[in-house]
């Protein structure tokens, strides 16, 4: 263990120790105390959106309005000056500069880095990004990046849980508790909807993998951070919505078909995100002139569609309430897209969560415009299906139907939406999965081999290579070889089973001692019978490029020990060999080894 390592560890401890006396003196159980903490964290939690809210439009009185009043600039009107607006998402990029120079690592990931350290690396959350991160969202969205405020804020409301837990010296388990409590808090906050809150921890943090007990907490915190937020900005929600009717029954076959255009909707843009960003990753320019040349792209596309700038929140109510044209709701569906893949991939921080509820919105929209249009007389509403479509498409996008059904519900306060919303949520994330496995989130981290749903010992197995922990020297026999032979052979070894290979050294078998054991005993045949007689001769192998969770999972059925690692082309040249134990050992190992990488983080 490092000096480091020890300074660290000793003082926990003591903590620890402290914290232990007090449960047992004060006879308060471990889980009532953990709710006490999620009472705590709730209302940090709330504070936490309360302070970044304000933040947020601090930046975006210094940067937009006061650059409008000085300039005489209006989006109402063309005019000369409107040009100018182009330079001020590169404003942004240009303040963000310094937190990536000075906080690389704090900046680098956005939540699909959080749900990593959540879910595979303990849930141990530094300290720093909680300032840097949040501060480096907010310049984002004051400066009018297409991005969201919720990853973010649950990030933030995150962290403050994991502090907690590493105050206290939680376990694993109890510490991912936490973070899910705090991220519950602040996503409740934004959308003053504690259920949504619960949903979302649960659904995206903790990839609905939770227990009653860590359920209870969730609810608590959620349902403080909702109650501090009211008090501080009052009882009402980010998007304004309106009253829900469904004037019939025969139009939820209308909302089916909305469920699968969103679906495609959404498989798309998580395409066209994935896209964009391995385009500008590639691009070769200086890396710190990424957020400057995404934030005046973003820019360019706002002279034409200022609707694309910042989170969207006011033109989602808008839409909401039926207004605009839906031809301009269908081009701003592309325009977000893009703005959206630009200002994420390019470096500038913050979520996914408003793109998904405006591309709802607007592609919701369109289509109950387009409904109006065909069927004139039916009395249906452009925007009632733009309010199903937001929740609709962050179903989709995000692969969590329950958020996004009980954040419409909280929002509306309208058991009439229930019935649209969950058809179409439910058809809209079934479709997108079928087209697209990945979500936004973890499509990044399947580019890297990273499978979230794996678990951390999966995940750990397929970033090791067979390659890299296979025998090079094998002690192969000839497939000529007679039974005799084979017998003082194995004698002179410690080995139980050997790969066959022919005149020309390829494998054509495997024998173990176990199959030699049923003839032993036949003097007769020692001499008269080869080994490949005995032999297996469909040989079930692996390739060198392969991971281990692929090889583990071939040998995991079958009474095997021991996999050939043969080329690709022939599946006949040997390579090498690897067991069931070499795994095992190499899995110990780079375990042992990352263990040690997260306490020095």
């Amino acid at each position: 263990m490092s000096s480091q390592v020890l300074k660290n560890y000793l003082p926990a401890r003591r903590v620890q120790k402290l914290f232990l006396k007090i449960l047992g003196h004060l006879k308060i159980s471990e889980n009532t105390f953990l709710i006490i903490l999620a009472v705590l964290i709730g209302i940090l939690g709330g504070l936490g959106n309360y302070f970044f809210r304000k933040t947020i439009e601090l930046i975006h009185w210094l940067i937009f309005e006061q650059t409008f009043e000085l300039f005489d600039i209006s989006l109402d009107h063309w005019s000369l000056q409107r040009i100018l607006v182009m330079f001020l998402p590169a404003i942004g990029g240009l303040l963000v500069i310094p937190l990536w120079v000075l906080f690389k690592k704090d900046l680098r990931g956005g939540f699909s880095a959080f749900l990593v350290k959540v879910n595979l690396k303990g849930a141990k959350l530094p300290l720093r990004p909680l300032f840097t991160k949040g501060l480096g969202s907010a310049i984002t969205l004051g400066t009018g990046g297409s991005a969201g405020q919720e990853g973010p804020i649950a990030v933030i409301g995150g962290t403050i849980g994991s502090q907690f837990g590493k105050l206290f010296k939680m376990s694993g388990n109890r510490l991912k508790v936490l973070v899910a409590c705090g991220a519950a808090a602040g996503v409740a906050a934004t959308f003053n909807a504690p259920i949504a809150g619960v949903f979302f921890a649960t659904e995206i943090v903790l990839l609905s993998s939770f227990e009653l007990a860590s359920f209870t907490s969730i609810v608590i915190s959620s349902g403080m951070a909702t109650v501090v937020s009211r008090a501080l900005l009052g009882n009402v929600s980010e998007v304004v919505t309106p009253t829900f009717f469904l004037h019939s029954f025969w139009e939820l076959a209308l909302y089916v078909l909305l469920g699968f255009v969103i679906g495609g909707l959404a498989a798309g843009f998580i395409d066209v995100n994935s896209r964009i960003k391995n385009m500008i990753t590639a691009l070769k320019v200086p890396q710190l002139s990424k957020p400057v040349l995404g934030g005046l792209s973003v820019g360019v596309i706002g002279i034409f569609l200022p609707q694309v700038f910042g989170n969207g929140y006011e033109f989602i109510s808008a839409v909401l309430h039926g207004g605009h044209s839906w031809y301009l709701l269908l081009v701003l569906v592309a325009a977000k897209m893009v703005a959206t893949s630009i200002t994420l991939g390019s470096g500038l921080p913050g979520g996914m969560f408003a793109p998904c509820l405006f591309l709802g919105a607007v592609a919701g929209g369109a289509f109950g415009h387009i409904l109006e249009l065909v069927f004139p007389g039916a009395g249906l509403s452009g925007g009632a299906y733009a309010l199903v479509g937001m929740g609709a498409f962050l179903a989709a996008a995000t692969h969590s139907p329950m958020t996004a059904i009980f954040l419409l519900f909280e929002t509306t306060d309208s058991y009439e939406v229930i019935i649209p919303i969950m058809l179409t949520c439910v058809i809209g994330t079934t479709f997108a999965r079928k087209l697209k496995k990945d979500s936004l989130e973890t499509a990044e981290l399947s580019q890297i081999g990273i499978d979230l749903e794996a678990g951390k010992e999966r995940n750990i197995m397929k970033s090791l290579a067979v390659g890299d922990v296979m025998l090079t020297r094998v002690e192969s026999i000839p497939e000529s070889m007679t039974l005799g032979e084979f017998a003082r052979f194995i004698q002179k070894t410690h080995h139980t089973n050997f790969p066959l290979v022919n005149e020309k050294g390829e494998l054509t078998g495997i024998i173990s001692v176990q199959d030699f054991l049923g003839v032993v005993f036949e003097k007769e045949l020692m001499d008269l019978v080869v080994v490949k007689e005995l032999a297996t001769t469909e040989v079930v192998t692996v390739h060198a490029e392969e991971d281990l969770d692929t090889a583990m999972r071939r040998i995991g059925y079958r009474n095997i020990e021991q996999l050939p690692v043969v080329d690709r082309e022939t599946h006949r040249k040997l390579y090498g060999i690897i067991s069931r134990r070499d795994m095992i050992s190499a899995y110990n190992r780079a375990l042992m080894s990352r263990t040690l990488g997260e306490e020095d983080d």
